[in-house]
């Protein structure tokens, strides 16, 4: 488990898929890319904890739950996100599989998850961290650069989305070396939300 101000991360277990879809759940959600794409979307909680008992890889990456810690909503499962692809010997790891209740959509919430996630990567000797989107995701592509990654290019034709088209991927990374000054502007963004909660029912 891994703490901060506004969330903590937890390892997300099966029986959380059901407060996950709860959180999750929504069209917007699919339609951003996660799970899929828009056809990925699962129209009931048993669809959808049957499809994210196959998505996520558990036995191998760190498939986090995102919990807030504060506010009125204080323990309320928010959304997951995942460290994972590790590659000790070339020092590479991997940020992705991130998803939130649109609730929490440019609160605090990302910015503590990719501050505490990025600590975990280079605390442990990692020296490259991998932010990917599909190229169609101008939403999620923003909020990459916003972190502070460096763009690296387009993956053509990279993997498959639900509805059977073929998705073109955007890569980004943080290294070690720029770590110091992506962290500070991670802090800095969180301070500026002061003492502001999350919340769900916003």
């Amino acid at each position: 488990m891994i703490e901060g101000r506004v969330i903590r991360l937890e390892p997300l277990l099966d029986e959380h898929l059901p407060e996950l879809y709860a959180a999750i759940g929504a069209p917007e959600v699919f339609a951003g890319g996660w799970g899929g794409g828009p056809a990925g979307h699962q129209a009931s909680e048993a669809d959808f904890v049957e499809f994210a008992r196959g998505y996520f890889a558990w036995g191998r990456n760190n498939v986090y739950a995102v919990r807030l810690t504060s506010g009125p909503d204080a323990a309320a499962l928010v959304g997951t996100s995942t460290l994972g692809d590790f590659d000790e010997a070339n020092e590479h790891a991997h940020i992705g599989w991130t998803a939130y209740a649109p609730q929490v959509w440019a609160t605090a919430v990302n910015p503590e998850a990719k501050l505490l996630m990025l600590g975990e990567a280079f605390d442990h000797g990692f020296g490259r961290v991998k932010l990917q989107a599909d190229a169609l995701n101008d939403r999620s592509r923003a909020a990459i650069l916003k972190l502070g990654a460096q763009f690296e290019g387009i993956v053509r034709r990279d993997r498959l989305r639900a509805d059977g088209t073929w998705r073109d991927t955007a890569v980004y990374s943080i290294l070690i070396d720029e770590w110091p000054a992506v962290r500070a502007g991670l802090e800095a963004r969180l301070a500026a939300f002061g003492d502001e909660t999350p919340s769900l029912r916003n």
